[in-house]
């Protein structure tokens, strides 16, 4: 099971990798929540996927089991899913604002910090 989750966890990066790379902020932001689910998914998978013993202790003994799920994985699984959520809530007003404010949502019409009509870098600051 864990190699088709290695295989998932790949194809997850490569779509979130291909969607930031994108000039529509739509699509970056796309592109950041299935990053944190690739990232999700990674911990989950690194935390020994087996269903036969949960992560408890049983009574006389002091540690868990050897087949044991990894308890550590998944809460740190529960903490990022929370603020993954409110990052791309965060993101999501962003580019809700940026697009009433400019009316655009492509990255290279977003250029009043830099206007297209001045020379680059070297010629004029």
């Amino acid at each position: 099971m864990e190699p088709v989750f290695a295989i998932l966890v790949g194809l997850f990066f490569a779509a979130a990798i291909y969607l930031m790379l994108s000039r529509v902020t739509i699509r970056i932001m796309l592109g950041v929540a299935i990053l944190g689910n690739a990232v999700n998914l990674l911990l989950f998978t690194a935390g020994r996927v087996t269903r036969e013993i949960p992560p408890i202790i049983p009574d006389g003994l002091d540690t868990l089991p050897a087949g044991a799920a990894n308890p550590l994985p998944q809460a740190l699984i529960l903490t990022a899913i929370v603020i993954s959520f409110s990052l791309l809530t965060f993101l999501l007003v962003l580019t809700y604002r940026a697009y009433q404010d400019l009316e655009t949502d492509n990255t290279d019409e977003m250029r009043f910090s830099e206007p297209e009509d001045r020379p680059l870098p070297p010629m004029g600051y």
